[in-house]
């Protein structure tokens, strides 16, 4: 089966973008660019249930979707080859390379491409992209350098600020080299690959209600989510689904909706949704997490994975969120786990600057064995509130540790 990727950018880099994709065997793209990046969120939102990954012409139209991206998503980036691309073409025009402004790239990835290819950086300056950041804000950069710099070149990833310095002073638009768009391609497919995998995991849903004499909502709750009902028991139904939907009608397992609307016309609605690699797996985890289910009350739904991960999903209709001052009780019962470990998570991460953790970052901070960190970040992963961001070489023989953003 092909992977789907949608590519999303500015009209004049998608399609020489995707082209590149094209000839990657087993992929399928389609195309979405926008007049300004600020349209990157609605496309992504808009379109989300037609691929099967992001792949962003640049960082900024990526950071700015970020938040709205349910399928995994990579974006193209502009240091290494891009860049070298970029002096070459410098250097053919007459250009100084030496005395640059650039902006949105990373200044140590900018230095680092500079000084590998013999290129001094003393008069070299850069601007990251942060978000919020406007092409105001770049243009005004680089006009300040080259105030104090002569024969400066401003190199811009972003056309709007192409386009205002045009004419003014020197410029220099950067756009993704093939070998940059394949290097993301190859580390987006790894990405959607095991994705889809986990999408394509059996789910399986035991479902407790009563009364039972009319049960056609619950069939119809079934049907919104792309599954199929059938009776297991005298007192118990059958959901049977997959992964992917079931992540996305529960909100990447915060909430369910149809345990709140069947809350409202039932006395009891307890369902214990199991996840697996096999039938047998899933069934087995359904009884668990319905057993959880039971212990929360009439009414509540509990998802469980191998590992040991199980997540109480949100009851409430999404125009009853809690209080602030009930949050940390609600997403820690959601999780399972305390509050007072919430509360230690959110220190850790409130001091690493934003910077993503690893398995032995929680380890350390929490004071607990990696295998017990491993199974904290899976619960919060399946909660919604932890994202893997990639991996770190631990420098030791073994995997690579994974690196997760944490969001409390």
């Amino acid at each position: 089966m092909d992977t789907s990727i949608g590519v999303v950018g500015p009209h004049d880099l998608v399609d020489s973008v995707a082209t590149v994709c094209e000839e990657q065997p087993g992929v399928r793209v389609h195309r979405f660019d926008y007049d300004h990046e600020t349209q990157a969120t609605a496309m992504v939102t808009t379109h989300a249930s037609g691929v099967d990954a992001w792949l962003f012409t640049g960082i900024v139209p990526y950071t700015i979707a970020h938040d709205a991206l349910t399928r995994p998503a990579a974006f193209v980036d502009y240091s290494g080859a891009t860049l070298l691309e970029a002096l070459v073409r410098l250097l053919r025009d007459g250009h100084d390379v030496t005395r640059l402004s650039v902006d949105t790239l990373d200044a140590a990835q900018v230095q680092g491409t500079l000084r590998d290819a013999g290129v001094p950086v003393d008069d070299v300056r850069t601007l990251p992209y942060r978000p919020g950041a406007t092409a105001a804000d770049f243009a005004a950069f680089h006009r300040r350098h080259a105030a104090r710099h002569e024969n400066t070149v401003a190199v811009t990833c972003l056309a709007s600020v192409h386009d205002e310095l045009s004419g003014e002073l020197p410029v220099f638009r950067l756009a993704p080299s093939r070998q940059s768009v394949r290097a993301a391609l190859r580390q987006l497919l790894l990405s959607a690959t095991s994705q889809i995998q986990e999408d394509a995991q059996v789910a399986l849903g035991l479902v407790e209600i009563s009364p039972t004499s009319e049960l056609e909502d619950l069939a119809r709750e079934v049907g919104l989510l792309g599954g199929s009902l059938s009776q297991y028991s005298e007192t118990l139904s059958l959901i049977v689904t997959t992964r992917g939907p079931l992540h996305d009608a529960s909100r990447g397992f915060t909430a369910l909706p149809l345990l709140h609307r069947l809350g409202q016309r039932h006395d009891v609605v307890r369902i214990g949704f199991g996840i697996g690699h096999s039938g047998a797996e899933a069934e087995r985890l359904a009884r668990r997490a319905l057993a959880r289910a039971r212990s929360h009350g009439d009414v509540a739904a509990v998802v469980s994975s191998r590992n040991d991960v199980d997540i109480l999903l949100e009851t409430v209709a999404p125009a009853e969120a809690p209080k602030a001052d009930q949050s940390r009780a609600v997403v820690a019962s959601r999780v399972g786990l305390s509050v007072g470990t919430l509360d230690r998570l959110r220190e850790i991460t409130s001091t690493s600057a934003d910077r993503p953790l690893t398995t032995r970052d929680i380890a350390d901070g929490l004071g607990v064995q990696l295998r017990t960190a491993r199974r904290i970040l899976q619960r919060l992963e399946l909660a919604g509130c932890a994202e893997r961001s990639g991996s770190l070489e631990s420098g030791t023989i073994g995997r690579p540790l994974t690196l997760y953003r944490i969001t409390l």
